[in-house]
């Protein structure tokens, strides 16, 4: 019986559910699955992209346990594809590689001004507060009033991250320093601008309603920008979770002082729709000084169009949460526009000549991306792995295909990698971090230490 030996680059959901597919999948042949990551933990944007304060959310990493757990996988951690580990190893000890990398960089805003000192990109403060290894200890927050550009959750996750205050944080997994750093801050007002109006937001009614339940935090909507359309209206008539999202909005429109923001509350949470970022305006130093923004009106067609009407909002950080982007792989093709592997169904494409490239494959956002809820993810390895499957008259003929090569190249090239008991030892340890505090788990940030505890140094 033939065996495929293969590799799939990144333990993110995108990763783990392709093995955990292929694994039960029906097929002819023995699978063997390592799963390589380059930071020393696995979980991908589950870890490090979603904000601690959304347990409900962070339940999947019990469903991707459970597929590591089992195990039938082998994880090596802290090996980064392209340095520690080559497209050529792969190919000399595997029958093929999917690549599941994610998309990690911000999206452009090409808006003049948004170069700014203090005009940052939301992957970077996400990754500041969720503990990232590789990314500042600290964040400047010394802005009083802050502009968050973009309407959906990641939006909504830096503005409540935001508004919300450090202590109220206590009970998650927040990394110690990043509480310091939030409770330090000088914030006092946030505004999420959008292009488009109340019904025609990215993010979930859950998100939405989360942000009003902000203990000391002033929900700020303005009346002008409920003069609904017909197809608006229509559209809220017919979508059951615009409906919501419409139900939420219009019940903080009925709280007391919300257009002039003369509630009680020491902070203040503004929505702004209508709203095209045109300009950041800088101060003599290059800080962000305002926001210009352009009014927009429906164009009939659920499109917008500018009014020509420019406002200004003094605020003097800003970030935008327009998107993530992907970032290219030594050797693998790549599109510079979309960000993504080139790829029909999973099977990665030359970039110049569209034609399949024999071994390689994608899934998750490096494939389509960054679009979808993680519950997408899946629907997308089975269809990446069907083709893994079907291929096999194409698979790579590795020299060395045995087990034993792999942790013997990582150990020759000096490699400290991470592997399952290793993760079991450092989510232990980050467990009784935490448990004297009364917290979820208190993260350890730095990556030397995470290899130590993990490695049992």
């Amino acid at each position: 019986m033939t065996k495929l030996r293969l590799a799939i680059v990144g333990a993110g959901p995108a990763g783990i559910y392709a093995a955990d597919i292929l694994l039960k999948a029906e097929r002819a042949f023995d699978v063997s699955i390592d799963l390589f990551e380059q930071l020393p933990a696995p979980y991908g944007l589950v870890r490090y992209g979603v904000a601690p304060d959304h347990p409900r959310i962070k339940g999947i990493i019990t469903a991707l346990r459970d597929v590591l757990d089992r195990g039938d996988i082998r994880l090596f951690g802290n090996v980064r594809f392209g340095v520690d580990i080559t497209l050529d190893d792969l190919k000399k000890h595997y029958n093929a590689v999917i690549f599941s990398t994610g998309a990690i960089r911000d999206a452009n805003l090409d808006i003049p001004g948004i170069d700014a000192e203090g005009s940052f990109g939301a992957a970077d403060f996400v990754s500041w507060f969720d503990g990232h290894p590789d990314v500042p200890r600290t964040w400047p927050l010394d802005a009083e009033s802050v502009a968050v550009i973009g309407n959906g959750n990641v939006a909504l996750d830096i503005a409540r991250m935001l508004a919300k205050h450090a202590v109220d944080l206590l009970p998650t997994e927040i990394p110690q320093n990043v509480y310091e750093g939030l409770a330090a801050s000088q914030v006092t007002d946030v505004h999420v601008f959008g292009r488009r109006g109340p019904a025609q937001v990215k993010f979930t009614p859950l998100e939405l309603r989360e942000l009003g339940e902000l203990r000391d935090v002033d929900m700020v909507v303005y009346d002008e920008d409920f003069d609904y359309d017909d197809a608006t209206r229509a559209a809220i008539a017919s979508n059951k979770q615009i409906m919501v999202i419409d139900r939420v909005l219009q019940s903080w429109r009925k709280r007391p002082g919300v257009n002039n923001a003369g509630g009680e509350a020491s902070r203040r949470l503004h929505l702004h729709f209508w709203a095209k970022p045109v300009e950041v305006k800088k101060d003599a130093d290059g800080r962000v000084a305002a926001l210009v923004y352009e009014r927009t009106r429906p164009d009939g067609q659920g499109g917008v169009v500018g009014t020509g009407e420019l406002r200004e909002v003094p605020v003097q950080q800003l970030y935008r949460a327009v998107g993530y982007f992907g970032s290219p792989l030594p050797g693998v093709p790549f599109d510079e526009r979309h960000g993504v592997i080139p790829n029909h169904e999973g099977q990665a494409l030359q970039s110049d000549s569209n034609e399949i490239v024999p071994g390689i494959y994608a899934t998750g956002w490096i494939k389509r991306g960054p679009v979808g809820l993680i519950g997408h993810t899946k629907s997308d390895a089975m269809e990446t792995v069907r083709h893994v499957i079907n291929d096999q008259g194409s698979w790579w003929q590795p020299e060395d295909p045995s087990e034993e090569a792999i942790p013997a190249l990582l150990a020759e090239r000096g490699v400290r990698w991470t592997d399952l008991d290793g993760w079991h030892r450092l989510d232990e340890h980050e467990v009784a971090l935490g448990a004297p505090h009364e917290r979820a788990r208190i993260k350890v940030v730095p990556r030397d230490e995470m290899v130590k505890v993990s490695r049992g140094e």
